[in-house]
């Protein structure tokens, strides 16, 4: 379930009256067999687990409210809601609850609120009050047996709590806990534990104020040391008395501040480690108790953001240069806990508390502590700048975008963060791993604004590539300078792993910017280099990264696959692969098959003219058999002139025209009488300025000249390269030197149909297949390196198309050139 419509938040109603959010997901209905009725169901949308199943009551009082909510008691002290995303999905769902309790879907709620008040009176008049037995010591079991019994009755829960709340009965059992623990009576203080755990499972505000008061607290995690399940007594309060300490970074000079910080670490403390884990009914019973700590760190957070002396003299430590390590990690540490303390708020706070941060200057901070040495401090400094690039990405690069105007490259923030995940130390890349994946959320256009006055994804971009891109392919560029990765290592191979994730990202998510640095960098051919990898993962890390190239189908990408040979280290790692069935097998042919499945052209006739005979001998897939299809098939329409006449027309034709003069021009081409035409007259249309009559030559006499003229390459090639298909496990391609050349030579010719010297082609002098060495088309191919000057304009290609055609009479020999302008 995807659709916007049935997104939706859960949220269950605390003690306190205030909503706990249980987490997103997609809301349902159907009939739940083991429910026995019609239910409603969320999924999350993170992992799809079960947020929610509830049967439709038909009993029960659903409410909607503010057209997106949707509110209804489950069970006694257990309210549920439904907080819809958009309307026309809270809709759709009332009006099923609505159709399974018989009602209209006007109404706003389902049942008229039954007043509980009177079945509580009855039950008050049917059966005595609860009445605490008095606080002795000899009588704490049969206390432990009330506590016990009234939990699971709500309405015994309720005079329970207020029996102790009103008798001040707590106090006189933490009293008989000194008694015990003095006298050693072991029994008393495990019917103490059940008694004190009985109360947190009261689940109520006023029990915990009292408990968590700085009197109490202490007594109470004594108490909850004496599991009768444990065999030897936990230390609790002894790790919180000695082991544990409370540091003041900066002196605090509010005492209720102090205090509060106590209280929330001691109860944190209680939550977490002294409390056993809870079953998933105690779970719901212990919601208050989340609460508590939730709106004590919300209150501490508020009262420091409030206390600038505090906030200032923080930030100033910080960078200060006489501040001593010790020290310094102790500020980090402190405000890496502040952020984290932050998470909490909700939406309007959190926006109010970054706010508050960025004004006292907190990412120039960040800056000078990425640029110590103490491993640790950059480590907790890395873990707050995760935070602010969470909150707000934005903030952050137009922070960076403002710092280059003033500052070098070299100690830009942005660089520093890709400095520290290049030399991450840890074998297992950890903050690296997440180094990218901020940096990721950096570079990601989906979260870029843009406003009226300016573009935030044009001038961020523009400053990345200019600025930090180099920084991030320089250990790319670094270890491919040879047909070998020079450092090949596990950790290096993991890194370059992480840059290429990165970079693919970008290929996909970022246009020219990308395209522009790959081809005039040369990025593809160096990133090929790792398909030699020992490590296999890395290598189908630089396949992925051309797939997602080839995925875009953008000419200027193939022309520079084309013309720099970057399908030779694949087709070689395939043949080195031989014929292990694994995943660099199947990943290479799947690339291969897009290219026939998309019938990319280009490719295809670079795929086919150069590797096939290294290929042919697959068969236990048609993938290959099927490119060599589609190459001829193409070849076919090329050197048929008759059958696909209007397509090269299309193809060459130097300017563009509107629907209306394509069709008039066919319609004139096919009205065209032949036997009207004198031999050697050319076929010339309105819009055609050439057109050769030895084009017309007969189809049957020009297959049996290209037939001999591929049979003479094919022996060339066999005697100059070594393609001898999968069996051969020493397999090389070599296009350096003479070699390349040659085989360069003859896939130019066979490539460009129409030029001199290529087969099939009626004006080429001499021998078939023979090419100038002055032809500008043969050098343009085999000039290896990334293409100069390349703009991603719309009209490029109809530029290029210009060029080579212009550059084809150029090169024509004298008799054809006297012919055509006859």
């Amino acid at each position: 379930m995807t659709d916007t419509r049935r997104r939706v938040k859960v949220y269950t109603l605390n003690e306190d009256r205030q909503w706990d959010d249980r987490g997103t997901g997609h809301v349902s209905s159907g009939y739940v067999d083991r429910l026995k009725g019609m239910s409603l169901l969320v999924r999350a949308e993170s992992d799809g687990s079960l947020l929610l199943e509830s049967k439709i009551n038909p009993n029960t009082a659903y409410q909607k409210q503010q057209d997106t909510l949707i509110v209804w008691s489950e069970a006694e002290n257990y309210d549920l809601a439904l907080s819809f995303q958009e309307k026309a999905g809270c809709d759709e769902i009332w009006e099923k609850i609505c159709q399974v309790q018989g009602k209209d879907p006007s109404v706003d709620i389902t049942q008229d609120l039954v007043d509980e008040s009177e079945e509580e009176r009855f039950e008050d008049m049917s059966s005595p009050g609860l009445e605490l037995p008095s606080c002795e010591l000899s009588r704490l079991e049969e206390i432990a047996e009330v506590v016990a019994s009234s939990l699971p009755s709500p309405l015994r829960r309720e005079k329970l709590a207020l029996s102790l709340e009103n008798e001040g009965y707590i106090k006189k059992l933490l009293e008989l806990f000194h008694v015990c623990e003095d006298l050693e009576n072991i029994e008393g203080l495990h019917h103490l534990y059940e008694i004190i755990k009985g109360i947190f499972l009261l689940n109520r505000t006023a029990l915990f104020e009292v408990m968590f008061s700085e009197d109490c607290i202490m007594d109470i995690i004594g108490c909850l040391e004496y599991d009768p399940s444990l065999s030897v007594q936990r230390k609790h309060r002894e790790f919180l008395t000695k082991t544990a300490k409370f540091k003041e970074v900066i002196p605090i000079s509010d005492p209720e501040l102090k205090q509060k910080i106590h209280q929330t670490y001691r109860v944190q403390y209680i939550q977490d480690v002294v409390l056993p884990t809870p079953s998933v009914f105690e779970e719901n019973m212990l919601s208050t108790l989340h609460s508590f700590i939730f709106f004590n760190k919300v209150e501490i957070v508020g009262m420091l953001q409030e206390d600038e002396k505090f906030l200032t003299e923080l930030f100033a430590h910080l960078t200060d240069e006489a501040t001593d390590d010790e020290k310094r990690q102790e500020l980090v540490n402190f405000l890496k806990e502040f952020c984290a303390f932050s998470q909490t708020l909700q939406p309007q706070n959190r926006d109010a508390f970054f706010k508050t941060l960025s004004s006292m200057g907190i990412l120039p901070a960040l800056e000078v502590i990425l640029g110590m040495d103490d491993t640790q401090v950059r480590s907790a400094a890395t873990d707050i700048f995760s935070y602010l690039v969470e909150y707000n990405p934005s903030m952050v690069r137009e922070f960076v975008m403002q710092e280059s105007q003033q500052n070098d490259d070299d100690i830009l923030l942005i660089n520093l963060i890709i400095e520290h995940m290049i030399c991450d130390t840890d074998p297992e890349l950890g903050g690296a791993v997440q180094l990218t994946g901020l940096l990721r959320t950096l570079v990601d256009p989906d979260n870029m604004l843009a406003t009226t006055s300016k573009t935030e994804k044009t001038e961020f971009l523009g400053f990345f590539y200019k600025h930090c891109m180099h920084v991030l392919t320089a250990p790319l560029l670094a270890n491919t300078t040879e047909e070998k990765p020079s450092k090949d290592d596990f950790q290096t191979a993991q890194l370059l792993a992480l840059i290429l994730e990165l970079l693919t990202f970008c290929v996909e998510h970022h246009t020219y910017h990308i395209k522009n640095y790959i081809i005039n960098k040369d990025i593809l051919r160096r990133v090929l280099v790792l398909m030699s990898s020992v490590h296999s993962f890395l290598a189908l890390c630089a396949l992925r990264f051309m797939r997602k190239i080839v995925g875009l189908k953008d000419e200027f990408y193939n022309r520079y696959i084309v013309k720099s040979f970057l399908f030779e280290p694949v087709v070689k790692a395939f043949l080195n692969n031989g014929s292990r069935y694994n995943l660099l097998n199947s990943a290479i042919i799947e690339i291969f098959e897009y290219v026939r499945v998309e019938d990319i052209k280009s490719l295809t006739a670079h795929i086919i003219e150069n590797y096939w005979k290294a290929l042919e001998d697959v068969d236990y897939v048609q993938t290959f058999k099927g490119l060599k299809l589609r190459y001829d098939q193409q070849r076919e329409r090329q050197d048929n002139p008759k059958l696909d006449s209007m397509r090269s027309i299309l193809r060459n034709h130097r300017y563009r025209r509107d629907a209306r003069s394509i069709e008039d021009e066919e319609e004139m081409w096919f009205n065209t009488d032949e036997d009207d035409l004198e031999d050697g007259d050319p076929m010339v249309l309105p819009s055609d300025k050439i057109k050769n009559s030895e084009d017309l030559m007969d189809p049957i006499s020009k297959f049996m000249e290209r037939k001999k003229l591929k049979e003479s390459e094919e022996k060339e090639v066999l005697l100059k390269t070594n393609l001898s298909g999968r069996q051969s496990s020493s397999f090389k391609l070599s296009f350096s030197g003479g070699t390349k050349t040659n085989i360069t030579n003859q896939s130019t010719a066979s490539s460009l149909p129409g030029s001199p010297g290529s087969p099939g082609s009626p004006g080429s002098p001499g021998s078939p297949g023979s090419v100038s060495k002055s032809t500008p088309q043969t050098a343009a191919i085999t000039t290896k390196g990334g293409l100069v000057g390349l703009v991603d304009y719309p009209d490029d290609d109809e530029e290029e198309d210009d060029e080579e055609e212009e550059e084809k009479e150029e090169t024509l020999p004298l008799s054809k050139k006297a012919k055509l302008g006859s």
